[in-house]
């Protein structure tokens, strides 16, 4: 039996399903039968968090989610976010006014009377950190949403947005080759009991294998667009992939699993929601919950993939200034 962990009050099973690939970001969206697939088998093997956005296909993806497993609600715990878009647009706006409004369109769209957990997407600093937490605190005084969260914050600005209400969880990149939360957030959600959840936990797809020719890459595909996978930063991180590929081989593992497992042996309490728009896949990261790692091989990943070896930022310069993060 897989032991658990904690999501703010929520028990859940410590690899969740991100759902963003389901409606944008990596190419077009798969067919409509394809996702619910993913979706619905989701629950069948075991997973029991689920993580979306409003900003996702602009609603899409909410009502993706809505519409295939609104009739299970009961059977998971859903996180969704805000802050970056409005209405039908896509727009940075952490404005209390413009949050309200988008909890109340994700609730439609979700077909659900309360999100369990509600992110504030990005920090829109224009507006004090203490407003935004403080507009979505009012929404679970409302019962509108249950606890709160934040994405892609630093530590300092973690601390102040607890001290306006207690953060549930905090989530931003993580793997093996994004290794920016231990400079100090991973250490600020411990002390202030922040569950982290990893997004992206097998490096975009890279360290799944899924990317072995960038020329391949779907039209819309935003990674096309990152650092890592452009011109000789790409060349040299296929060898680097190479080498983390015989650690998965050595372990009996697929590459995938070995991030993914990599996370639940970094800390405890940490949660990972890699996201698939294959069904085989969302079924062999589940499976990475029981893949074991010696403190042999633990060391081995670690010094193979690290901020020395990878090349290249995460994100252009364009896409790094709108986080508030120790990149």
């Amino acid at each position: 039996m897989i032991a658990t962990r904690k999501v703010g009050p929520f028990d859940v099973f410590p690899i969740g399903l991100g759902c963003m690939s389901l409606s944008h970001a990596y190419g077009p969206p798969p067919p409509r039968d394809q996702a619910e697939r993913v979706l619905k088998g989701a629950l069948d093997a075991g997973y029991t968090f689920f993580d979306t956005a409003a900003v996702y296909g602009l609603g899409h993806n909410e009502s993706l989610v809505g519409d295939v497993l609104g009739d299970r609600r009961k059977d998971f715990i859903l996180a969704s976010k805000c802050g970056l878009s409005r209405g039908d647009q896509r727009e940075l706006n952490g404005s209390p006014e413009v949050l309200k409004v988008t909890c109340e369109e994700s609730l439609r769209r979700l077909k659900t009377d309360v999100i369990d957990l509600y992110y504030l997407h990005r920090w829109d600093r224009r507006i004090p950190i203490e407003e935004s937490v403080g507009a979505l605190s009012d929404l679970v005084a409302e019962g509108k949403i249950r606890t709160i969260g934040l994405s892609e914050v630093s530590a300092p600005t973690l601390r102040r947005a607890h001290a306006t209400h207690p953060i549930a969880a905090l989530q931003t990149e993580y793997s093996p080759w994004t290794r920016n939360p231990e400079i100090a957030v991973l250490e600020a959600c411990r002390e202030l009991g922040v569950t982290f959840v990893a997004f992206s936990p097998v490096g975009r797809g890279f360290l799944a294998g899924g990317v072995m020719d960038v020329t391949a890459l779907a039209e819309g595909d935003f990674r096309v667009g990152m650092p890592r996978f452009q011109g000789e930063a790409f060349t040299a991180n296929l060898e680097l992939f190479s080498r983390f590929r015989v650690i998965a081989e050595d372990v009996g593992c697929t590459p995938a699993q070995l991030c993914l497992a990599w996370l639940m042996h970094r800390d405890p309490t940490i949660v990972s929601i890699p996201g698939t728009t294959s069904p085989d896949h969302m079924r062999e990261n589940a499976l990475a919950a029981s893949v074991q790692l010696s403190p042999e091989v633990m060391a081995r990943i670690e010094a193979t993939v690290n901020a020395s070896t990878v090349t290249g930022p995460r994100y252009a310069a364009a896409m790094q200034a709108s986080v508030d993060t120790e990149d």
